[in-house]
């Protein structure tokens, strides 16, 4: 089984250079790979292969001008074509956008070292190729298995970590039984971040909107600074340890919330969502990127599949809030609505409880581990039968 571990970095001035020196060449590689690939299917109609591309390195570091990328791992050029590769892979079967060009000033900087990386957790060093002298690393957790590859990144804070794919000598454990008994609907939301079938809610801390006055306020000064300043890059500074104190606040209290659904219930239920979609929405955009439903799907899936737990899902269209237990559909169900009645059976509704119910009775019918007799907590209703639902 694979596990990633990720350690914080303390490189000194010479390695901080040298690390900079990989980022740079691993970026200029892929920049040039890419140019090679438009300007091939520009001019032959033919797309090249990274191979093609890979065996002009050689020539490319005995060449003037370019002749520093020597100075670097090589596996470490070679890996940015294979990243290269995939960004075109995903373009061409998943559709998501054609690859553009990096910059040295956008996001978070990373190159990756295929091989050789040595960690001593008693000395908290860390040896990498090309590097003299080890780098100082603080190891906040061990692990035994085999290294794969590690990738170093630099944050827009100026922070330098490794992350490092290990082959640990573990199995995935094999799925617990589902039990409807051991199972939770989930629904997620904005005001309240989710919904339990159960009846219990948990709060949305939004740490964006709780920063954004602050955020604003950072980012005029920095916009009025002079262009390439010292002092603007201080302040472009002080807006990027913001950012990373929002976006560390965010994934504390993800990894929170998943460790504990993953420890209390075998089978976990969920809707289908795609926030991508949702945020076209520009009254609601903002809220929806705040509450990361995209990153609390993939912590709660890996997590899930460490511990044999299950996690299920239905579609994204079921009319999970609009559905009441007697089977009618309320069509005319606004998003602001956030209490209904039923006007077949004068049943009041929580549309979030009522949803996470609907959606745990949706998924155990889905994957045929129930009848779909299944009864709504939130107004003590039995239930009806699958068929009749359907034909309401």
């Amino acid at each position: 089984m694979y596990k990633a571990f990720k350690y914080r970095l303390y490189p000194n001035k010479e390695q901080e250079e040298l690390i900079n020196k990989h980022i740079g060449s691993c970026r200029w590689v892929y920049n040039y790979g890419l140019n090679k690939k438009i300007t091939s299917y520009q001019e032959t109609k033919k797309g090249i292969s990274r191979f093609d591309i890979q065996k002009e390195l050689p020539t490319l570091k005995k060449t003037e001008g370019t002749e520093w990328l020597k100075e670097v791992n090589s596996l470490s050029l070679q890996s940015s074509l294979e990243n290269l590769d995939s960004a075109f892979t995903k373009f061409f079967r998943d559709k998501k956008g054609f690859p553009k060009f990096k910059s040295k000033h956008n996001g978070n900087q990373s190159f990756s070292v295929v091989q050789n990386t040595k960690i001593n957790f008693e000395t908290n060093k860390l040896t990498l190729p090309k590097f003299k002298d080890p780098i100082k690393c603080i190891f906040s957790r061990t692990f035994e298995g085999t290294i794969k590859t590690s990738t170093i990144s630099k944050t827009p804070t100026g922070k330098y970590f490794i992350s490092i794919l290990v082959d640990v000598p573990q199995s995935i454990p094999t799925s617990l039984p589902i039990d409807e008994s051991q199972a939770i609907g989930i629904d997620l939301g904005i005001k309240t971040f989710a919904t339990l079938s159960d009846g219990e809610q948990i709060y949305n801390p939004k740490y964006l909107k709780k920063s954004l006055k602050r955020m604003k306020k950072l980012q005029r000064k920095a916009s009025r600074k002079v262009k390439g300043s010292n002092n603007r890059k201080k302040a472009n500074k002080k807006v990027a340890l913001l950012h990373e104190k929002i976006a560390n606040q965010r994934k504390d209290f993800l990894h929170k919330v998943t460790t504990q659904l993953v420890r209390d219930y075998d089978t976990i239920c969920l809707e289908t969502l795609k926030p991508s979609n949702m945020i076209k929405n520009h009254k609601l955009a903002q809220a929806i990127s705040d509450v990361s439903w995209s990153a609390f799907n993939g912590y709660l899936d890996y997590k899930a599949s460490w511990y044999g737990k299950n996690v299920l899902r239905i579609g994204q269209f079921e009319p999970s809030s609009k559905m009441c237990s007697c089977g009618t559909i309320n069509k005319d169900l606004k998003l602001s609505d956030r209490i209904w009645t039923c006007k077949s059976c004068n049943t009041t509704h929580d549309r979030d409880l009522l949803a996470a119910n609907n959606i745990k009775r949706f998924a155990f019918v889905k994957n045929k581990t129930t009848d779909g007799t299944s009864g709504c907590q939130a107004c003590g209703d039995e239930g009806l039968p699958l068929s009749v639902k359907q034909e309401a």
